[in-house]
């Protein structure tokens, strides 16, 4: 089996494991899911999604997060680390939004990586997530368990979103990442994987020999 043959197997198998493939953060607009991916830097989507109702009920559009007091932004966000820092990028991201691209969201990777803190990580699930085009979310899940499963042989998010771009089908590949996500939370956990009720065991460079 070839690595790319290997790649569909797997998509697959998760396919069938996770129907639902979908974000883990909640959001209604995308600007919303922006500034959430921005608040999940070093923190979980549970404690996100904590965090955000009563933040997008303040602020309920990118005219008000542009106008809003970087302090009082903060106030909302203390719990999700950096806060300080994150809501700095995320009024400056508003402001840019509004000055620069009339309120919307940019649709493509330059300009979305112009906006302050947003990374190519960000930036592809923007792409994939609301505009519906390929795009590859190299997260920490996505990174470690590529690597398991012999896909990929780095732990750089570049090298890693380039690698599996050559593998994936364009059409399947962001939900390839949110349900990579899924099973590292359920399954293949960093100090703890169930190896033997993981459904890619068979197709997986690293599972132990049953």
């Amino acid at each position: 089996m070839t690595k790319k043959e290997r790649a569909a197997e797997i998509m697959r198998l998760l396919w069938e494991e996770y129907p639902e493939a979908e974000c883990q953060l909640n959001y209604s607009a995308p600007h919303e899911l922006l500034i959430a991916t921005r608040l999940s830097a070093q923190c979980t989507d549970k404690r996100v999604n904590m965090v955000t109702p009563a933040l997008f009920d303040r602020y309920r559009s990118v005219d008000e997060f542009a106008e809003a007091d970087v302090n009082d932004v903060a106030e909302y966000i203390k719990s999700c680390g950096l806060y300080k820092t994150k809501a700095a990028d995320i009024v400056s991201m508003c402001q840019k939004l509004r000055d620069d691209f009339n309120g919307i969201v940019p649709d493509n990777m330059e300009e979305l990586l112009s906006l302050s803190g947003v990374g190519r990580k960000t930036a592809n699930l923007i792409l994939g997530d609301i505009y519906k085009k390929p795009a590859v979310v190299a997260d920490t899940h996505v990174i470690r368990i590529s690597g398991l499963l012999g896909l990929c042989d780095s732990k750089d998010a570049f090298k890693v979103e380039m690698q599996l771009k050559k593998l994936l089908l364009p059409e399947f590949s962001n939900d390839f990442c949110h349900r990579i996500v899924l099973h590292g939370r359920a399954v293949c956990i960093a100090r703890t994987p169930k190896c033997e009720m993981c459904v890619l065991n068979k197709v997986c460079k690293s599972a132990p020999k049953m």
